[in-house]
């Protein structure tokens, strides 16, 4: 292999990653040079520079050293391009004459105190500190930078939330504010559909759609990719949705975001589904509970959730989400499910089991340890083979549906009880006069709900009708759907939490504060923004140790 030719280190010398991407180029454009390689000395920089036969033996820089290497023809070449470094630096873009940039975020926010943004894209491992300091200061932020500690993450959404700021990432690269494109973004019309995203390219192949459709975007605000992992929470995810949810120009909001962990994914939902107009999820390679729950629509790709939004925005459905229905006793908090019916049961269990979670059963995970004793929410297929052994299928027999049921009810705990009620040539003849004297005597207390999914025509022996009808006497609900019945029990047992964000800064003029990549704060003017570009270098010249001497003096 060829060696390279030339290097220099620059100890504590700081570029962001555009300025050295264009040394870069430069060098590689001078006579002579065949590679070049312009990085801070990162051990993942460092790799990569070793893949590409341009790391130079036998050197140690520290991560905040400027590490530049040239392979050339010969050592003249590689010499002079090393010479003309200082040069080709002088030539980047220059503060235009009047322009001071101040050296501060504190400096910034004096100059600009309009500006209710910060955004951040420095190395990952100043990040944190840097968007302490912004919400310190009062700002929203939108966090750029990748490599930030997961702890630190949680740490900085937190202090955001009791703050009542808006954090967006890190590792957030999409966002739009008011017209205004944060990071990477599309030009789009303004419009009145809300996009939340932890996905920076799906929230772009979205906006596109929608602009494509004709329609347009209130605000897009992203989440960073790890918002909806099990450690994060969803932090900035549900502070979205409220905001949103609460924002007068957003008629429909539109969420996407790869599959998260369920108890996120539940909490998720559970905020969408309370949001008081339609939201259309694309939780992205996860399956959908069903095509509609409530007022949630789900989707299975990009181009389908545009699509979707831009439809209902167009067509405006009929809602399915009452609020003002009345609520479960504080004391009862579960739903139980008794199914003759298998498949019914699966239904069920997934479109519950995205709105409450956990939710256990017999058939799928996670399993109850004993089918016998429900615990928290149970879902329970009466026709598996651990009931139907020595006895009729439920379809056939009610006697153990009906034990089950009573000794159900009789938990404190319980609020609603779901079951299905199957007919048909071979089934019960008349199971409604089996099941309605338990149902009564269910109702009679008063706190239980009961919904019925009835299946069955017009056509079936048992009379559909004067089933339903005996049904709805005894005090039943009665479905002829099971995304009906399962937002039926969700509107007893979830958490409805009434919206608390206000999302005015949102419509007010943008004005910003950029910290790191100087084409963001290009991008920011060249959308009518106001905004300060902070000539930012790591403190203490990136050594850590002094670092952390200068943050316990400051403590």
């Amino acid at each position: 292999m060829t060696a390279p030719t030339a290097y220099e280190i620059r100890q504590g010398a700081y570029y962001d990653s555009v300025v050295l991407m264009q040394l870069q180029r430069a060098l590689t454009g001078l006579p002579g040079v065949r590679d070049a390689g312009v990085v801070m000395a990162t051990p993942a920089n460092l790799e990569l520079l070793a893949q590409n036969d341009l790391l130079p033996d036998r050197i140690d820089p520290a991560p905040e050293d400027l590490l530049i290497v040239v392979r050339a023809e010969g050592q003249g070449p590689a010499d002079a391009a090393l010479g003309q470094v200082d040069e080709l630096l002088a030539r980047r873009r220059t503060v235009p004459a009047g322009h001071y940039r101040p050296r501060s975020l504190k400096a910034a926010a004096e100059m600009l105190p309009q500006a209710e943004w910060i955004l951040i894209s420095v190395p990952g491992r100043y990040a944190g500190a840097v968007a302490r300091e912004a919400l310190d200061l009062g700002r929203n932020v939108f966090l750029y930078s990748d490599n930030v500690p997961v702890e630190q993450e949680v740490e900085l959404k937190q202090s955001a939330a009791a703050k009542g700021l808006l954090l967006m990432g890190p590792d957030c690269g999409t966002a739009i504010v008011n017209g205004v494109g944060f990071g990477f973004a599309n030009r789009v019309r303004r419009g009145s559909i809300g996009l939340v995203g932890a996905s920076g390219t799906g929230m772009q192949a979205i906006a596109a759609r929608i602009h494509q459709r004709g329609a347009g975007l209130s605000h897009a605000l992203g989440t960073g990719g790890r918002d909806l992992s099990s450690a994060v929470g969803g932090i900035s995810a549900l502070h979205c949705l409220e905001l949103l949810a609460s924002d007068p120009e957003t008629k429909v909001i539109a969420l996407v975001s790869k599959p998260p962990d369920p108890e996120v994914a539940s909490a998720i939902l559970q905020r969408a589904w309370s949001a008081g107009k339609p939201v259309v999820v694309d939780f992205i390679g996860h399956p959908a509970p069903a095509q509609r729950l409530g007022d949630v629509h789900f989707a299975n790709s990009l181009a389908g959730t545009a699509d979707l939004a831009v439809d209902i925005l167009e067509h405006p459905v009929e809602a399915r989400t009452d609020h003002r229905a009345p609520k479960r006793p504080n004391h009862r908090s579960y739903v139980r499910g008794l199914f003759s019916g298998g498949t019914i049961a699966q239904e069920a269990l997934r479109g519950l089991q995205a709105l409450l979670y956990p939710v256990f059963s017999n058939f799928a995970e996670p399993h109850l340890a004993d089918p016998l004793v429900s615990q928290g929410h149970t879902l329970l297929d009466l026709g598996g083979d651990e009931f139907t052994v020595g006895r009729l299928h439920p379809m056939l027999d009610n006697d153990l549906r009906i034990r089950r049921l009573r000794r159900e009810a009789a938990d404190p705990q319980v609020a609603v009880i779901l079951l299905d009620l199957v007919l048909g040539v071979g089934a019960h003849p008349d199971p409604v006069a089996e099941l309605a004297p338990a149902i009564e005597q269910v109702r009679a207390a008063g706190e239980i709900e009961l919904a019925v999914i009835l299946i069955g025509t017009d056509e079936d022996p048992q009379d559909k009708e004067l089933q339903k009808s005996r049904l709805i006497e005894a005090g039943a609900q009665v479905f002829e759907d099971t995304g009906q019945a399962v937002n039926f029990a969700a509107g007893r047992l979830a958490e409805v939490q009434p919206t608390q964000a206000d999302p005015s800064f949102l419509s007010r003029p943008v004005a910003a504060i950029n910290v790191g990549l100087e084409t963001f704060y290009d991008s920011l003017v060249g959308q009518g923004a106001q905004a300060i570009q902070v000539e930012w270098k790591p403190p203490a010249g990136g050594d850590e140790r002094l670092q952390a001497i200068l943050q316990r003096m400051k403590g």
